[in-house]
């Protein structure tokens, strides 16, 4: 876990992003402030349109800022150009995981391709890729006899978990994962969401973006809640879901099934309780 005295691998401060024309511009995010501690896994929560893809995008460097700073693994990120955003996405600092799987995994590459290719470009020889790609995989619950396969033979599940291994096999400071098991069943919500706890001790720091409060409350150390644009609430994940302050927390933690109990799949709440920090 982090100490007091480490630089945060993410801090966002003051980000106001905007689309639009003067007259008809649109705030998406305004004065969000927002730290990552090395190790800590960050749940960013909050309905469809409420700027949580547009915060991903902008420390990706995919949209501009209107204002505020952004600070990526000690770098000020805030002007860079793409020539800039491009080297630094090629020493693999930051990594990111889509929502569908299905559309960011190249459908006529194996998995063993899609996995060696980003330790290729970052100039790993190719038995070195090979093998790293190979150890990793009991780290994401996926067997060998799949790395000959093409996205479309796996499961929903297995190609997210392939998602995963793809953007964590660089070791890279920040991961950023986009709604991960909003698309999966039942019992691969789960199985994803061990492995995302147990990925917290691999000393990479995780924003986790969803819309459930349930599937993040126990995986977070930390949760930030995004409302219109705006961080209105920011504490560890156990005091967001038992002491929530503001009442959109409220009713985020009053309207999730897994987290007051309601009787809507027993097997899945009972495993998401356990995930609970103690």
């Amino acid at each position: 876990m982090t100490t007091e005295t480490e630089e945060p691998v993410l801090r966002v401060t003051g980000l106001d992003v905007h689309y639009g024309r003067r007259r008809g511009r649109r705030h998406a995010l305004r004065g969000v402030s927002l730290d990552v501690a090395p190790g800590e896994t960050v749940g960013l929560i909050g309905e469809t349109g409420s700027g949580k893809s547009t915060l991903a995008r902008a420390v990706l460097g995919l949209v501009p800022a209107s204002a505020g700073a952004i600070t990526v693994a000690g770098e000020d990120v805030s002007a860079y150009g793409e020539r800039q955003w491009r080297a630094l996405r090629r020493r693999g600092v930051v990594q990111y995981v889509f929502q569908d799987p299905l559309r960011s995994l190249d459908p006529d590459l194996t998995i063993e391709d899609s996995l060696t290719e980003p330790l290729l470009v970052r100039g790993v020889a190719r038995g070195e890729a090979a093998g790293r790609v190979r150890a990793f995989l009991p780290r994401v619950r996926l067997a060998e006899d799949l790395l000959g396969r093409l996205p479309g033979e796996l499961s929903g599940g297995q190609r997210q978990r392939v998602a995963v291994a793809r953007a964590l096999v660089t070791e890279p400071r920040l991961v950023i994962l986009d709604e991960p098991v909003s698309a999966l069943d039942s019992a691969n919500r789960v199985q994803v969401l061990e492995i995302l706890k147990e990925l917290r001790d691999t000393g990479v720091s995780l924003v986790f973006i969803s819309h459930d409060l349930g599937s993040v409350a126990g995986v977070a150390d930390r949760i930030a809640v995004l409302y219109r644009g705006e961080l209105v609430e920011d504490g560890t994940a156990r005091d967001v879901v038992t002491r929530p302050q503001h009442p959109y927390t409220r009713l985020l933690v009053g309207s999730a099934p897994t987290l007051r109990g309601a009787p809507a799949d027993r097997a899945e709440r009972e495993a998401l309780r356990a995930l609970l920090p103690a």
